[in-house]
């Protein structure tokens, strides 16, 4: 089972004095005053907690810090002060030889450009961490062939990487990674060198391992769309600090401050949201017996607004048989700000149940 990750007050400065730095910085030294004098504050206080099996995005923009921070979770860079907890252990007290055994066995990562080695055949680059692991070759190599299936790439083991498209030699990184059976995923910026439509399909194919596997997994990204599709939790960095963490539905709904509401003004909110971002629940009688075309918490926000389309009332959202929810359409025109009114009457008098995987329009089955 995937193990908690905390980290806790962070810090990272780069030049003299680090340490005095940190205390200027609590004392509230401003980050561009610290610059003029030759420090660099990378990472100001960030403190976290991504639960076992979540996708935990960090998302900024180039020069936030979100790498630093990426790199002080497994040790590859100490922090100036602050802590970092996994599995229990703390991992910034760990010395050395032991923070090295725990990256090669509970910490794997995925590089941005890929990071394999020319001279290695496909499955030997997917079996490099349990090599490094002192893994017996033949069951390193079967471990391997494994993980390079679950990523599609079952029948290119004996492939070079120069033989592979971009989007193959990610998944290859990615096998590489999961081969370890390492609880924690860390991954920096590992889609971006990737024409969109490949990015699209390794973000697929993310989502897809994650349901089975489920890795506590870190993602940096500067991209707000991937951040919210893949995110469980999103933190967005600004200058080294962590100015707002929430799921992706509190960041597109309850943006705090100019700079995330700045971000988010180019986000399409219908492939985000869902009814149970949206639905109110304080409910008056007549809405919770409404007998009409209903959702599901999980129903998506675009088929939400088709269904709403066919009612004269707002759509009432069911969890098993109980309405937990409603959702007027001045919420829906609230998050789209478009407001097109639909008139259509309820269609039936007894309940049916739109799911969150029904296409909208498709017919739906009438309950008693």
């Amino acid at each position: 089972m995937s193990s908690r990750l905390e980290a806790e007050h962070l810090y990272k400065v780069f030049g003299r004095r680090p340490v005095d730095t940190v205390r200027r910085l609590r004392d509230g030294a401003d980050r561009e005053e610290l610059r003029a004098d030759g420090t660099t504050a990378a990472v100001i206080d960030a403190s976290f907690t991504v639960e076992p099996g979540q996708i935990f995005v960090v998302m900024g923009l180039s020069g936030s810090g979100k790498s630093t921070l990426l790199r002080m979770l497994n040790g590859l860079l100490e922090p100036t002060a602050g802590t970092v907890r996994f599995d229990g252990q703390d991992l910034t007290a760990l010395p050395a030889r032991n923070l090295r055994a725990v990256r090669a066995r509970k910490i794997s990562m995925v590089f941005q450009h890929f990071a394999l080695f020319p001279h290695r055949s496909v499955l030997e680059n997917a079996a490099y961490g349990l090599a490094v692991q002192g893994v017996p070759r033949k069951e390193r190599e079967r471990r391997a062939a494994e993980a390079l299936a679950l990523c599609g790439l079952e029948g290119w083991e004996k492939s070079w990487p120069d033989e592979l498209s971009g989007g193959m030699q990610q998944r290859v990184g990615l096998a590489r990674a999961l081969a370890t059976d390492a609880d924690l995923l860390l991954m920096d910026e590992s889609f971006s060198a990737l024409d969109p439509l490949i990015r699209r399909d390794m973000q697929d194919q993310l989502l897809t391992l994650q349901r089975t596997l489920k890795k506590t997994i870190v993602f940096i990204t500067h991209d707000l769309n991937e951040a919210m599709r893949l995110g469980d939790r999103i933190a967005v960095m600004r200058d080294g600090r962590i100015v707002q963490n929430g799921s992706a539905e509190d960041i597109l709904l309850r943006p705090e401050g100019d700079y995330v509401a700045s971000f988010i003004q180019d986000v399409d909110r219908s492939r985000v949201l869902t009814a149970g971002a949206v639905m109110e629940t304080d409910l008056r009688g007549d809405e919770a017996d409404c007998g009409c075309l209903t959702a599901t918490p999980d129903t998506p926000f675009h088929e939400l607004c088709a269904l709403s389309t066919r009612l004269a009332h707002p759509v009432a959202v069911l969890e098993g048989d109980t309405v937990v929810g409603v959702v007027p359409r001045r919420r829906l025109v609230a998050v789209v700000g478009d407001e097109q009114g639909p008139s259509e009457p309820c269609l039936s008098p007894r309940v049916r149940t739109l799911t969150g995987s029904t296409p909208a329009g498709e017919k739906v089955i009438a309950r008693a």
